[in-house]
């Protein structure tokens, strides 16, 4: 796990080292025990490295292989390298390391660019091919791994955020208007290659990209979802079965693929509690963690769920650690947290991540989390209401799911930065893919593949890499997305959703815990703006650099800050209006205007 930059010219120059520089020390939290650079010919990479798999120095990276003529920066865990490893043994490969890193080279060499078809993990990677002075690029199947891109005419520059690439110089911050409507309709999802800047781009998930010497660049989707039926149908029993199969040789490769310790991020929902379940006898004095937030009275929002984190933690006699969070705390860290986004994200779970990962970084390196369970395994309370609903794909989708409809948004953003319903031409587009048997088969795909990729997913790397925290998820293992993907919807939404996963917890962990009502991580503060909060976004959408930048319609600032709490000013999925338009706004003047 690390940080990674680099820099390819088409120009027949050498390539900028004291911007590649600039960008390794912007990456230096992802990576704190190594630095390294390398530069051939027009190639130049940094690299940030935190030591997880063979912590010698014989796994420093930028890697060579001299023999191979090959080089390479690499951020993330190949969770099956062993297997790998034996693999290329026999076909005579030699390693020097011991780690996965080298793997990704010889399984380049071996297999060209389908090696990436071979990867069990998560991970994004540079390699520089001597031979025929070609840049390859490629990211996991489920973009648990950031690679963000910056092409000019004459170079093109890759990094692991988006504030690196900044750092770099020399980018187009013009603000992107097709991306500013994905933004604001799908909770600041924002997908692939978009960002909210013209002059970022990101590779998309489960895609390779090779540039030639003189910039040409050819890219290659190398895995898709298939979300329609098995030819043999299987019973409920087998489904289980093979969930719990699947679940569990997940968890273990995630477990054995460290050379450190690694732990649990506990919220106290069934998720990470069938994690540490299945942990727990494999795991001696297994580490857990929850955290918590002061609630704002008069019953607003419950804002922890340590009842049942505590639970589990004293059911497998794990070693836990509990953290509450004041909310003066939280005030005083947002500039923080909002320093650390590599794009804006409005999820309460940002600073919720940010503040924990800083106090578990000092037990671990790595720990697991639950995320993706809701989406693969059918969990969240949207999708009977979108099963139900009528009219088209879309309009069932659109009107459970977005955050705002097309007029509201062109009541909202400013003129200047108007366009057309892109936004629903795009989830139209993405929901009539083919290889999707029904429409919540079309929805759960495109969750998977998209929407939670720069969501829940884009979080989890994020933040705690901001402290140097590894987070590995199991339940992306793309094995395992496959199985419930094929899985008839009517048993992923029996009981009240996510029936597989509470079916194969039974008789694992306690049943208070499987079979209480569905939770989620508030902070709610930044729900219920209210006091201190409501003053800080006020300031905010009421700056000389807010009102400058022309984004907004001021009358409907005005109308959000009136009334912050009024029915209609939350989103479908019940997120603030008001902090979505304050955080945008505070992310551009930390990162653009800076």
């Amino acid at each position: 796990m690390c940080g990674i930059c680099g820099e390819l010219r088409f120009d027949g120059l050498a390539p900028d080292m004291a911007a590649v520089a600039r960008m390794s020390d912007k990456l230096a939290r992802r990576g704190p025990d190594d630095i390294g650079t390398y530069q051939s010919g027009p190639l130049a990479f940094g690299h940030r490295r935190l030591s997880i798999i063979d912590l010698s120095t014989n796994a420093h990276q930028p890697m060579v292989d001299a023999v191979l003529q090959l080089s390479l920066v690499f951020n993330g865990t190949i969770y099956n390298y062993r297997e790998l490893r034996e693999e290329l043994q026999s076909k005579g490969y030699r390693f020097f390391s011991e780690g996965d890193s080298e793997v990704i080279l010889k399984a380049y060499h071996a297999w060209g660019d389908q090696c990436v078809t071979r990867f069990k993990g998560m991970f994004a990677f540079a390699i520089w091919d001597q031979r025929s002075s070609q840049l390859f690029l490629a990211r996991d199947r489920f973009g648990i791994k950031p690679l963000y891109l910056n092409q000019t005419s004459h170079r093109l520059r890759f990094a692991s955020s988006l504030p690196a690439l900044l750092a770099g110089g020399d980018v187009d911050t013009t603000l992107d208007t097709v991306a500013l409507h994905h933004h604001f309709t799908l909770h600041t999802v924002v997908p692939a290659p978009r960002t909210v800047l013209k002059g970022v781009r990101k590779l998309a998930p489960a895609t390779t990209l090779r540039l030639d010497p003189d910039g040409t660049v050819s890219e290659q989707i190398y895995w898709t979802l298939d979300a329609t039926r098995p030819e043999q149908p299987m019973s409920e029993a087998q489904w289980l079965a093979a969930t719990r199969e699947q679940l569990t040789q997940s968890v273990k490769r995630r477990l054995l693929a460290a050379d450190v310790p690694v732990g649990v991020l506990l919220s106290g929902g069934l998720d990470s509690s069938l994690l540490v379940g299945l942990l727990a006898e494999q795991v001696p004095d297994l580490r857990t963690f929850s955290i918590g937030f002061e609630d704002l009275g008069g019953g607003a929002e419950k804002a922890d769920e340590f009842e049942y984190s505590d639970l589990i933690a004293q059911h497998f006699q794990t070693h836990h650690q509990q953290f509450s969070i004041p909310n003066h705390e939280v005030m005083l860290r947002l500039p923080e947290a909002v320093a650390q986004m590599t794009e804006p994200m409005v999820s309460h779970d940002v600073i919720a991540f940010y503040l924990l990962a800083e106090r578990v970084s000092k037990e671990v390196k790595v720990v697991m989390s639950g995320q993706g369970a809701d989406e693969v395994f059918g969990g969240y309370f949207w999708y009977p209401k979108m099963d139900t609903a009528s009219g088209s794909p879309l309009e069932k989708f659109g009107q459970n799911y977005f955050d705002r409809d097309h007029s509201e948004y062109l009541q909202m953003i400013a003129p200047a930065f108007q366009v057309g319903d892109v936004t629903s031409a795009l989830i139209a587009s993405e929901l009539n893919k083919p290889a999707a048997d029904t429409f919540l088969d079309q929805v759960w795909r495109l969750d998977a593949t998209t929407l939670i990729v720069d969501d829940p997913v884009k979080r989890v790397d994020n933040m705690p890499m901001a402290w140097a925290l590894e987070v590995r998820t199991p339940f992306l293992d793309h094995e395992l997305v496959q199985l419930a993907a094929h899985m008839p919807p009517e048993l992923k939404l029996k009981e009240g959703g996510k029936f597989p996963l509470k079916a194969i917890s039974r008789g694992l962990i306690p049943d208070a815990v499987i079979d209480r009502p569905k939770g989620y991580f508030p902070v709610p503060a930044l729900k219920y703006v209210r006091g201190q909060f409501l003053e800080m976004m006020r300031k905010i959408l009421m700056s000389d650099a807010c009102i400058q930048r022309g984004l907004y319609q001021r009358d409907y600032v005005d109308k959000l800050l009136a009334q912050p709490e009024a029915p209609e000013h939350f989103t479908r999925i019940n997120g603030s209006k008001l902090w979505h338009l304050a955080l945008l706004e505070w992310w551009l003047q930390v990162h653009i205007d800076g």
